[in-house]
């Protein structure tokens, strides 16, 4: 595989798949190791990865601050938390600089899709927060897990009903 050739496969690469600078140097260099090089038998040195993701990234094929807007919001639309919103950044390469602050109401409105989605608390089948505590505490658990904090976790499941949730969200947006 020449330079060339590489760059191309880059080039449809990002084509395809939303990506940042460190998902396309794992890509490139991951191709180089299953295909070889020209050269690659005489000693010569594999085409330069770094080049190809610097130029790609100069001309905004590839754009970490974009790709992190794009997955936040995804993430925070499927109603999961900053934790696991962080996490996901983290694994795609993102630094920190490209991340940007996501609202309170943002988060609320993230866990309130969940609890509805899960059918958690006031949003479960009697429209009550569940009397028994194992369930509670499952249900907490399931919302840590999702990258929500505690006491989010605690105010949606343990509310006394929906209204009270939808006012605490709309609280939010209106100091934000």
């Amino acid at each position: 595989m020449s330079s060339v050739s590489l760059e191309e496969l880059a080039l449809a690469y990002v084509a395809r798949f939303a990506t940042t600078a460190q998902g396309l140097a794992r890509y490139c260099r991951r191709k180089l190791r299953e295909r070889g090089w020209e050269g690659q038998e005489e000693g010569e040195p594999s085409p330069d990865v770094a080049a190809i993701v610097e130029r790609f990234v100069a001309n905004r094929y590839v754009d970490d601050g974009e790709f992190a807007r794009a997955r936040t919001g995804s993430l925070l639309r499927r109603g999961y938390g900053m934790r696991r919103v962080g996490q996901a950044l983290d694994a795609a390469g993102v630094a920190g600089e490209d991340r940007e602050e996501v609202s309170d109401a943002a988060l609320r409105d993230a866990a309130l899709r969940m609890a509805k989605k899960r059918r958690f608390g006031p949003f479960g089948a009697d429209g009550a927060p569940p009397g028994d505590r194992a369930v509670r505490e499952k249900q907490i658990a399931a919302m840590l897990r999702a990258g929500h904090g505690l006491d989010t976790a605690r105010r949606l499941v343990e509310a006394p009903d929906a209204d009270a949730v939808l006012k605490w969200v709309e609280e939010a947006r209106e100091e934000g």
